[in-house]
């Protein structure tokens, strides 16, 4: 079987098996965890159209950018060569006719479709609760389809590093943890061009919020010490880091001999 129709096929089996698994479910009814904040946040702050925006901002940026695309690509990206072999079914897979490579690449396709359809309906639905008062306003949909195009780079550039992490360790998650949850959170406070060091340094860049600027309110200690690089060399080094980690994902996938009890 060729390539591309081996990862066709594997991308159309997982997806929609994914669809039906309870870690889908749960992490969907998280996606809408900022949704009920909106909502409180439109009953509180009523009135205060430049409260909200700042308030939308904020959960972006802390729940969306900080936390959910990393939580939600740690566990699928992790996941997508190790269950296969901790459930025993990766024999199963390769008794078809199927590359190693294609079961990477479809698995990570048909997960970062879920994950982005995912992120897609937490961010709409709380961003235009929060924002329904500005409906008629263009620049708003401009802002909201580029926070979803940033968070999109995010999920595939995350995925595929823990891709390989899961493909490359045994037991990924403690040191999948470590990095999304340390290394990304604490390297944005160092100066210079640490930053670029990490995944979330060039999503950041990417944001239409600069500290100072006109839209701007209520970011600014989230974006302290960020030395953005420019959005073209941001966009370029997101998806290298996606090509990169998952080329080394599909390499030491096909290199690596699985026995039974691995």
């Amino acid at each position: 079987m060729r390539l591309g129709s081996a990862v066709r096929e594997t991308f159309g089996f997982f997806f929609t098996l994914g669809r039906r698994t309870g870690r889908t479910r749960t992490f969907a009814l998280l996606g809408l965890v900022p949704v009920a904040m909106a909502v409180a946040a439109r009953a509180i702050l009523h009135g205060r159209t430049g409260d909200l925006a700042a308030v939308s901002t904020e959960i972006l940026m802390v729940f969306f950018l900080q936390f959910y695309i990393v939580i939600l690509a740690l566990f699928h990206g992790t996941s997508i060569t190790a269950e296969e072999v901790e459930n025993r079914t990766l024999s199963y897979l390769l008794t078809r006719p199927i590359p190693k490579t294609a079961i990477v690449l479809g698995k990570f396709s048909a997960y970062a479709a879920l994950m982005s359809a995912m992120v897609a309906v937490g961010l709409g639905a709380s961003y235009f609760v929060l924002n329904a008062g500005r409906m008629g306003d263009a620049a708003l949909y401009a802002a909201f389809f580029r926070y979803l195009g940033v968070l999109g780079l995010g999920v595939l550039a995350y995925t595929a590093f823990f891709a390989f992490l899961g493909t490359a360790l045994k037991r990924a998650i403690i040191p999948g943890l470590a990095f999304g949850f340390g290394w990304e959170t604490a390297i944005q406070y160092f100066p210079g061009s640490t930053q670029r060091f990490s995944v979330v340094h060039y999503l950041k860049s990417l944001l239409p919020y600069r500290p100072g600027s006109g839209g701007g309110r209520g970011v600014a200690l989230l974006l302290f010490r960020l030395e953005p690089t420019s959005p073209a060399l941001a966009v370029l080094a997101l998806l290298a880091i996606t090509a990169v980690f998952l080329a080394l994902a599909c390499a030491v996938f096909r290199a690596k001999e699985y026995v039974s009890g691995d």
